[in-house]
């Protein structure tokens, strides 16, 4: 199993500040709380996976999933949301946690690029959140309506749980998430030798928002709601 590829987080503590709030938003005053058991919400994993069977390519190229392996995922748009079909490597970025630090993790930042309601980092132990490409020729992730908080359902093994946009990573690579997203998905957590090299679908849902970035069961909520209307839609 290869190794997670270096996250460039571009710390912006105004991006979310700046994105304006769009229908498809949900609020809760509740703390964040770690990930349950996927499955997730009450939209199976087959009902999703039958809607991303083919790809209408929205990015301008393909992203590679690692440094060393050419570039075969693009970027799909369906009504309502964008997925990809990819790997997941390990973003272990944020506050410092018991399994998140630089003993853990070779490549650990202590920052995101998407910041917790108080002004602090994501933690990516205990918050499912999803890794963004950094903007580039091949896609801008904003002219999509995908936000920093947007709401992700993410796949795997028949499983579904729902994260956020939570870091942005290397222009040319795709395919990463949290700590907690793959501890939730039945994936080996672990920074610096964990993740799995393929079987992971990302549907980020379109001007989403869940506030505070850092409850997830408000992502839970908004999910399941958007999973609903996506697989109406689509």
């Amino acid at each position: 199993m290869r190794l997670r590829t270096l996250t460039l987080a571009a710390a912006s503590g105004t991006a979310l500040l700046a994105a304006g709030l769009l229908p498809a938003h949900a609020s809760a005053a509740a703390p964040r709380s770690a990930p349950g058991s996927a499955q997730e919400g009450t939209v199976s994993a087959a009902d999703l996976l039958a809607k991303v069977t083919s790809c209408s390519q929205i990015s301008n190229g393909k992203y590679k999933t690692d440094d060393e392996t050419s570039a075969t995922v693009p970027v799909c748009g369906k009504n309502g949301a964008v997925f990809w079909k990819a790997d997941m490597d390990i973003d272990c970025d944020g506050q410092r946690t018991t399994n998140c630090n630089e003993d853990r993790d070779p490549w650990y930042q202590d920052d995101t690029a998407f910041h917790q309601s108080d002004g602090k980092p994501l933690k990516a132990e205990t918050l499912p959140y999803v890794v963004v490409p950094s903007t580039s020729s091949i896609w801008n992730y904003t002219n999509a309506g995908i936000k920093g908080g947007g709401v992700v359902a993410v796949i795997y093994n028949n499983k579904v749980e729902y994260a956020v946009v939570g870091d942005t990573g290397p222009s040319k690579i795709i395919g990463e998430a949290s700590y907690a997203t793959a501890k939730a998905l039945g994936i080996d957590p672990d920074p610096e030798t964990g993740g799995t090299d393929s079987g992971v679908t990302y549907i980020l849902f379109k001007n989403s928002k869940v506030t505070p970035i850092e409850s997830h069961s408000a992502a839970v909520s908004l999910g399941d709601q958007l999973a609903k209307q996506f697989i109406a839609a689509n």
